[in-house]
């Protein structure tokens, strides 16, 4: 298991760690953005209250690891550490809130999401590269939800056909951000480095149909 370490983060002033997590189940701060190639998003800002006291659980409570990638020819430890990839929802490690996020999630998109990740950059040192998620080819239109957790940071798109392109959105503690549409297929993503940044936490829905 990695070492998270110490980590700098500053809590919200509005939030409390001793409140229980929860979320809005009618999504109602939903702002959809249309994509060019038929790929949208959906950023909901604040979907989730007591994100402080989320974010400490999930820290506190996931088998972080550090995966080796391949990168520029050469093996290199992944700028960030993981856990729970492709675990299922009923892990007693999980807080019992999220298979709850889970269900909400299905229902608005109209999917079965029964697996989640969780992604841990622990300063701004910590990024991930352009990518779009490793999703089988036989599901048509995948829906991939991040629930963002501890200090803000940037989510940055673009388009594999440039002239489309880039987006940019910052994530604040407690936001939802959707990619729906052909967004994994025709659209990448990344958070890139930056010079000084607490540590974040990506908690990642998906479904396998």
């Amino acid at each position: 298991m990695a070492n998270v370490g110490s980590l700098q983060w500053q809590p919200s002033l509005l939030d409390s760690q001793e409140a229980e997590p929860t979320f809005d189940p009618t999504f109602a701060r939903a702002r959809r953005v249309v994509l060019q190639r038929g790929a949208w998003v959906e950023h909901c800002a604040g979907w989730v209250t007591a994100a402080d006291a989320l974010f400490t659980a999930i820290v506190d409570a996931a088998q972080w690891e550090q995966r080796r990638v391949h990168m520029y020819d050469r093996m290199v430890d992944e700028p960030r550490l993981t856990a729970w990839y492709g675990r299922a929802l009923a892990d007693d490690s999980i807080p019992s809130v999220v298979p709850a996020m889970a269900d909400a999630i299905s229902q608005r998109y109209n999917r079965t999401f029964d697996s989640v990740g969780a992604a841990l950059y622990r300063n701004g040192s910590d990024s991930v590269a352009w990518h779009g998620d490793r999703i089988p080819p036989e599901i048509v239109e995948p829906v991939v939800a991040i629930v963002s957790l501890g200090s803000p940071r940037k989510l940055r798109l673009r388009a594999t056909q440039r002239e489309f392109g880039t987006r940019a959105f910052t994530l604040f503690p407690g936001d939802l951000f959707v990619m729906g549409g052909t967004t994994q297929r025709t659209w990448q993503h990344s958070v890139p480095k930056v010079k000084r940044a607490g540590a974040r936490l990506s908690l990642q829905f998906r479904h396998s149909q």
